[in-house]
């Protein structure tokens, strides 16, 4: 191994570490990775999906340790209607626009699944359900996960000008930012009781992956492929279940929880450094389009309901 490889290789890592530091939030995290990838390129690009996907998961279900079900189970009621309606409107509405403005079908499927209901993951899952090729998947992913950065970065201010109170931004976020990690860097942000809904609302729509998945192999009359579930969830909820009913690992529970935040500080990192000049290069201008109008209209009509329906 040559200078030239170490030295990129070094500084990835050590940026990496710094990430899990507590001085690093969420947004600069994001924000080092994505020009990390511009500057030097990312030297472990074939692991950072496999890598970030893991993380994530781990991260959410540290989470649980500090959460109280009975306060989840009330977010997530809370948060039910707006679910079912956000997601099937979006996917209704996307399908129609993304035929309009002359988007591959496909496409367009992966693009309002990930912005109905979490980002990457649902793209992910609905992906070989549907049989999309590879280029339909990239140019998918890419325009999700650039405006999924914006968001990380925008909700927050956007919140407190709005003096939008926790339970209001954290509903929002759940709905309005395409990934969980995201979601829950925005709402960490925000305050504890808007990680807390926020958390809860989110995972509760990414159960929608599999109704969604399971429409969408009937009509492709796909059946090679197995819809996966998202089997971390149930481990989120064991663990908030921990917290509720075993007040002895409180002690525990503050340190897990923190590791898990510092956690979902280094996967978005990841995720920025995912967004490499060939990634970016895959978004052409309908399927961006497209995405932006999806985005914009779940904002824009989630913030008008929780404003006129939620103190």
């Amino acid at each position: 191994m040559n200078q030239k490889e170490i030295v990129p290789k070094l500084i990835f890592l050590l940026t990496a570490a710094a990430c899990l530091t507590p001085w690093i939030e969420p947004p600069v995290a994001l924000f080092m990775g994505i020009v990390l990838s511009q500057v030097i390129g990312h030297p472990y690009e074939k692991y950072n999906n496999k890598a970030t996907s893991l993380l994530l998961k781990i991260s959410v279900v540290g989470l649980g340790f500090g959460m109280n079900a009975f306060e989840a189970a009330k977010a997530g009621k809370q948060g039910i209607l707006f679910t079912v309606a956000s997601i099937s409107l979006t996917l209704i509405i996307g399908l129609i626009a993304g035929r309009l403005m002359v988007v591959g079908k496909k496409t367009s499927i992966l693009i309002s699944t990930g912005t109905a209901i979490c980002g990457g993951s649902a793209i992910a899952a609905v992906a070989p359900v549907i049989g999309a090729k590879e280029n339909e998947i990239s140019v998918s992913l890419a325009t999700v996960f650039i405006l999924n950065s914006i968001a990380l970065v925008l909700f927050p201010l956007i919140g407190l000008w709005l003096h939008l109170s926790q339970s209001q931004f954290g509903l929002w976020a759940a709905i309005a930012i395409h990934d969980t990690s995201s979601v829950v860097g925005a709402a960490h942000k925000f305050g504890a009781q808007a990680l807390q809904i926020a958390t809860t609302v989110k995972l509760e729509r990414a159960l929608w992956i599999i109704p969604v998945s399971f429409i969408m192999a009937i009509a492709f009359k796909s059946s090679k492929n197995k819809v996966k579930l998202p089997w971390f969830i149930l481990f989120f909820v064991l663990a908030m279940l921990a917290n509720t009913f075993l007040p002895k690992l409180l002690q525990a529970d503050r340190v897990i929880v923190l590791l898990a935040k510092r956690g979902l500080t280094l996967t978005l990192f990841l995720i920025g450094a995912g967004l490499t000049r060939e990634a970016l290069k895959t978004v052409s201008f309908r399927p961006m389009i497209l995405g932006v109008f999806l985005w914009v209209l779940i904002s824009l009509s989630s913030l008008f309901v929780i404003l006129h329906s939620i103190s």
